[in-house]
């Protein structure tokens, strides 16, 4: 992914009714490793990566780039989210005049089931509306990855296509915070 551009980066941390949206820190190295060592996590991500490994490899600062939050509940790590530019090779033509921001994000799997990838999604999507307005962002996600799908569907994610993609059905939408005329 490429950057979002002329955002100035790290924001202010986004507060939500329930969690915090902000740039990682070293207190979040041990919960990088749970989300990325999550077999759960990992089922619609192609896999998850051994804990060892991760232990070994990751940095004592993980996650900081432009475009990345980490969600926070009570004072700790429970997912991240990314906003960013999709890469030349992956441009969907939405805009053809520049790479889409893309919204990403991953929850560890004890997070799942309490509305917080809604409101953190929600919060980032706020953000990005401000930051750059009148800009799309996409999404991508595997159609067998019911969660997903719905979770598209109640942030206003309208469907561009579906095709096949690592062996599976991708299901492929937009958003914008400019309502269609």
């Amino acid at each position: 992914m490429t950057e979002l551009g002329r955002v100035a980066w790290p924001p202010a941390p986004i507060r939500t009714e329930r969690l915090v949206l902000r740039e990682s820190e070293v207190r979040d190295r041990a919960g990088f490793v749970e989300l990325f060592a999550s077999p759960e996590v990992g089922a619609y991500t192609g896999g998850s990566r051994p804990r060892d490994e991760l232990e070994r490899l990751m940095p004592e600062v993980p996650g900081r780039r432009r475009g990345l939050f980490v969600i926070e509940l009570g004072g700790t790590m429970i997912g991240v989210i990314e906003l960013n530019r999709r890469d030349a090779e992956r441009r969907s033509k939405v805009r053809p005049d520049a790479g889409e921001a893309e919204l990403g994000y991953l929850l560890l799997p004890e997070a799942w089931g309490h509305g917080y990838a809604a409101e953190a999604c929600a919060a980032a999507l706020g953000w990005f509306a401000d930051a750059l307005p009148g800009e799309p962002v996409v999404l991508a996600t595997r159609t067998a990855n019911e969660r997903s799908m719905r979770l598209a569907a109640k942030l206003g994610f309208s469907e561009v296509r579906r095709y096949v993609e690592y062996g599976a059905e991708q299901w492929f939408g937009v958003w914008s915070s400019v309502p269609p005329r």
